[in-house]
């Protein structure tokens, strides 16, 4: 027997070994890269490079807005934002540019 503690992984529905586990999860790192291909991070500052219509908030963000303080989704396409009067703001990566 090995010692190894075991963890139950809700993707795969099995116990498997911590270790392993943990280093599937380190392989999971995904990349967000902006319209011209900047590596995005939780934090960074975007800038909008189209007029985008928001759906559900009946306004449109001009192209030049500035967002601040981005968060990755885990999806690659996707970031999440906070603006004024916007809640749930989510962002395809392809029309920010990184600031």
């Amino acid at each position: 027997m090995s010692g190894d503690d075991y963890v139950y992984d809700e993707a795969s529905g099995e116990w498997v070994p911590a270790s392993q586990l943990a280093a599937a999860s380190s392989d999971e790192v995904v990349e967000v890269r902006d319209s011209v291909g900047n590596l995005l991070a939780d934090g960074d500052q975007v800038t909008l490079i189209k007029d985008l219509t928001v759906k559900g908030a009946g306004q449109t963000l001009k192209r030049g807005t500035l967002i601040k303080s981005i968060r990755l989704t885990g999806d690659p396409q996707e970031i999440d934002c906070k603006y004024e009067g916007i809640k749930g703001l989510v962002l395809r990566a392809e029309f920010v540019r990184k600031r």
